[in-house]
């Protein structure tokens, strides 16, 4: 089983999705540990409830931003994590690291990418009328969420919905997404050869970028 890091900065919602799939076995790995730069994260609380170690790295406590880096890197190394999950990780991380574990560090991004890297993806997404929404998972590269994206889910925007419901669904669809990626990289269905994501079976294509429209 892979050992698997989850980085957090909020409510570690993903984070508990996930932990759940490796307690049913839906994952073929094991959380080793959870870090949060958020000392006030409730993410931490999940995580201990459910059993999981838990770090704080608190980004404000660093001279800048790749002192901060080292410190992930340096515990990443130490639980001997063979794949780096970003649920909800509000801190962009610099090339060194990025480079590093580029193909075994993947991330959540609550848009369909390449449209709204960043921040407000959802608010964006009404302001500008669109009829689809969704999530991408992608593995990090030293560029804003602009890495070789993994799979999609996708909605379609409903009339009069706002901002805080689309993140509602949003959610949903990154509570069954997630895990399902990260089982298929654990078990090797998933790589990435030569800047591109590779499936070692061709109908796990269709099986994990899918439509969620109600």
């Amino acid at each position: 089983m892979k050992k698997i890091a989850v980085l957090i900065s909020g409510s570690g919602s993903n984070l508990e999705a996930i932990a759940n799939a490796c307690n049913k076995k839906k994952i073929n790995g094991e959380i080793s540990c959870v870090i949060s730069n958020n000392p006030e994260a409730y993410g931490i609380e999940r995580a201990k409830k459910l059993n999981l170690k838990s770090i704080i790295v608190d980004h404000n406590l660093f001279n800048d931003r790749s002192e901060f880096d080292d410190q992930i890197d340096k515990i990443l190394v130490e639980e001997k994590i063979e794949l780096v999950v970003l649920a909800g990780f509000m801190r962009i991380l610099e090339k060194k690291i990025t480079n590093k574990y580029f193909g075994r560090m993947i991330n959540l991004h609550p848009s369909l990418l390449p449209l709204y890297p960043g921040l407000n993806t959802h608010k964006k997404v009404i302001k500008n009328k669109d009829n689809k929404h969704g999530v991408s998972i992608h593995y990090v590269s030293p560029e804003l969420d602009a890495g070789p994206i993994i799979a999609q889910g996708s909605i379609e925007v409903k009339k009069n919905e706002t901002a805080e419901d689309l993140q509602k669904r949003i959610h949903k669809i990154e509570h069954i997404l997630l895990p399902e990626v990260i089982n298929e990289i654990c078990i090797g269905n998933i790589f990435l050869s030569n800047n591109s994501v590779k499936f070692k079976n061709k109908n796990i294509t269709n099986h994990i970028i899918n439509s969620y429209d109600e």
